[in-house]
């Protein structure tokens, strides 16, 4: 197990991005681009109720820091997805969906127990970072 964590690691390092530790979250590594964000449109999400109505004393320490990240994944998607070109709009909207299944990754990484489901977490986190890296370069040559 050490030895395919270790390859992983290595892997990661050689393609070009880094295996983020259980403890960094996607929003402190990576930026929603400027550019996807629509202007005029200011959402408070803080003040939606993102947790199925269970109220946040009742929910325990994951199902709090998966609010958490579901509520930023929606608020920049909803925000990519008022842009008012199609192509614009599906490309900010996965990133910002992307960003989404990272923080859930992350979640899992620091609360789960199951190994292979930590495996799981951390092989989404390595493809979506990649993808997200490719997704935004298109934003910044595409978008004007």
């Amino acid at each position: 197990m050490k030895t395919f964590i270790k390859l992983a690691s290595c892997t990661a390092v050689a393609a070009g991005f880094a295996i983020l530790p259980p403890a960094v979250s996607a929003q402190s590594t990576m930026a929603y681009p400027e550019k996807c964000k629509s202007e005029g449109m200011k959402m408070d999400m803080s003040k939606m109720d993102m947790s199925g109505g269970m109220p946040m004393g009742e929910m325990t320490d994951y199902q709090k820091a998966s609010s958490d990240g579901m509520k930023d994944m929606h608020m920049n998607m909803m925000q990519g997805m008022m842009k008012k070109d199609a192509d614009v709009s599906f490309v900010c909207g996965m990133i910002a969906h992307h960003m989404g299944a990272i923080s859930m990754s992350e979640v899992e990484l620091k609360y789960g127990d199951n190994e292979e489901a930590k495996q799981m977490a951390q092989k989404v986190i390595e493809a979506q970072k990649k993808e997200i890296e490719e997704m935004s370069k298109w934003v910044d040559k595409e978008v004007k």
